[in-house]
């Protein structure tokens, strides 16, 4: 059934769809972290993609904090990737390796 549209772009959804998606559940076992560089969709501009870190969301938060800090850039985090802008694949896996994460460069 299609949901539909009420006053003030209120949306009634029937009772056996659901509202949210659910978060990810998070991993055990060993961590595939891998550091690559994208530059897809950016205008040209390359930035530094973090992937496979067995986190939460607020933890994802606070690592790319102090990723960004440590790297002197500003970033994000995306569907549980970390972005950092730049070129900063060799910086960011010492720092990860450093937390104790085996992370490798990936891509060129």
């Amino acid at each position: 059934m299609k949901p539909r549209a009420t006053f003030r772009g209120v949306v009634l959804r029937a009772a056996g769809q659901k509202s949210a998606p659910q978060p990810a559940p998070v991993r055990s076992g060993p961590a595939r972290v891998r550091v690559s560089r994208e530059v897809a969709g950016r205008g040209g501009k390359g930035v530094s993609v973090i992937r496979g870190l067995p986190l939460a969301e607020t933890a994802l938060e606070e690592l790319a904090t102090r990723l960004k800090r440590l790297c002197g850039a500003g970033g994000a985090v995306k569907d549980g990737a970390i972005e950092i802008q730049g070129e900063h694949r060799d910086r960011l896996v010492a720092e990860l390796a450093k937390l104790g994460y085996d992370a490798k460069r990936a891509g060129g």
